[in-house]
């Protein structure tokens, strides 16, 4: 089989003789390597899959709803876990002629599954919470509070390196770990003071009680990751960002008169393209206006995934649009 390879500005694409498919690659990849993310969540996926077990079993036989309840949110952070990784693993991917801007999505579409995941969760342990209220039922002290304390230090212990490890690479992957995490923490420290209360008291109820709180808690983290990556998904401006306030600033480039039919969204947590018509006047080079575009959107912002498109309103007016500037830039010289 012979392959050919042409070198183009910026790129090369090599094209295979037999079958004539063309292989393009982008001056920019879309690939995210996150060493530490991966190497994290080995750590946590192995001892949280080790845990989980252990708390199923515990909560069956001290009867414990606030054990049970963070027994099924450990089931949640292995799949969760499991999402995370698969996403981490596909960002590391190169884009091809279908998947042009490679796999980085699938990192925001983890984290939506996580998210939802956390909600459904928290809702199944206010309906069960609202159950036992009605009709408590009995528990065994000894049980459910050695597990709820080794649970404790293990939860402890991997929030702690979650954190670590979200502060040195931004995924919000690991920040939804990370909230799964933080749930379970709670989780394990409201079953043991679920667990002092009753013993000493003999209160029933503080047990679903304190289940329901911690079920707030993680809808509450849910919700957060659910928000975010619903945006990401549907493309909406970062917050980071103010699009009128690039808008104007590419409106200063030498040489542009008007900025239009603009557009920028993440990609992932921290890949963001930015797309736009510009009119421009008819005496200076469009690639010097370019040039000038993208280095001002890479040293101000950070967007180094531009597209912008150079226009002369005469022939390509934009419809009504085009007619307004026209008659406004007019004005303006007369």
């Amino acid at each position: 089989m012979v392959i050919y390879v042409l070198h183009r500005e910026k790129g090369v694409s090599i094209v295979d003789k037999n079958s004539g498919e063309a292989y393009d690659f982008h001056h920019l990849e879309h690939v995210k390597e996150q060493s530490k993310s991966r190497k994290t969540l080995w750590i946590t996926l192995i001892l949280t899959l080790f845990f989980t077990v252990v708390e199923i079993v515990g909560g069956l036989l001290s009867n414990s709803l606030a054990l049970l309840s963070d027994s099924a949110h450990m089931v949640s952070d292995v799949v969760a876990l499991g999402l995370s990784m698969a996403a981490i693993y596909l960002s590391t991917r190169q884009p091809n002629a279908k998947y042009t801007f490679g796999y980085l999505r699938f990192e925001i579409i983890a984290s939506f599954l996580n998210g939802l995941a956390l909600c459904v969760i928290a809702a199944g342990i206010f309906y069960e919470g609202i159950r036992r209220f009605i009709h408590p039922e009995p528990l065994e002290f000894g049980l459910m509070i050695t597990i709820a304390s080794i649970g404790f230090v293990v939860n402890l212990v991997l929030t702690i390196v979650l954190s670590r490890s979200h502060h040195e690479e931004e995924n919000l992957n690991i920040q939804s770990a990370l909230w799964h995490f933080i749930g379970d923490l709670l989780s394990s420290a409201g079953v043991i003071l679920a667990a002092i209360i009753i013993y000493f008291t003999d209160w029933l109820f503080m047990d679903p009680l304190i289940s329901m709180i911690i079920g707030g808690i993680i809808f509450t983290g849910g919700a957060k990751i659910l928000r975010e990556s619903t945006r990401i998904l549907m493309e909406s401006v970062p917050e980071k960002f103010d699009l009128e306030e690039i808008r104007k600033e590419l409106g200063k480039v030498e040489g542009v008169e008007d900025v239009h039919e603009m557009h920028l969204w993440a990609v992932s947590t921290d890949h963001y393209s930015l797309t736009a018509h510009m009119f421009i006047r008819e005496d200076i080079q469009p690639f010097c206006i370019i040039l000038a575009a993208n280095e001002m959107l890479k040293e101000k912002y950070g967007i180094t995934h531009s597209t912008l498109q150079m226009e002369h309103a005469t022939i390509h007016p934009h419809g009504e649009y085009g007619k307004q500037f026209l008659l406004h830039r007019e004005e303006r010289r007369n």
